[in-house]
């Protein structure tokens, strides 16, 4: 009888360990997952605050002005400027080649 106890000791003693160490582990996990996730909202609220500076950057005003100033563009004159009208009914059909 005394045996049969002893190993039900043991057993339990095992049997207690792996619940701590699963326990242990599980916290450990569940903080890595906050830690991600915190680390997820602040990638993403960069990520919001870089596009909002990436469409103040491409803004038409901003790219005329940069073309202006510093690339010495300038829109043309009516008299440098040619219209081109196409006569669509003698116009070339031009058919693309089959692609494989």
């Amino acid at each position: 009888m005394i045996r049969l106890n002893l190993i039900l000791f043991v057993l339990t003693i095992a049997m207690a360990l792996g619940v701590v160490t699963a326990q242990y582990k599980a916290r450990k996990l569940y903080f890595e997952l906050d830690r991600q996730e915190m680390l997820t909202k602040q990638y993403m609220t960069e990520y919001d605050q870089l596009q909002i500076e990436q469409s103040t950057w491409a803004m038409h005003s901003r790219l005329e002005e940069f073309a202006t100033a510093r690339l010495h563009m300038h829109s043309p004159s009516m008299q440098q400027t040619q219209v081109i009208v196409v006569d669509v009914s003698t116009a070339p059909i031009v058919v693309p080649a089959a692609t494989k």
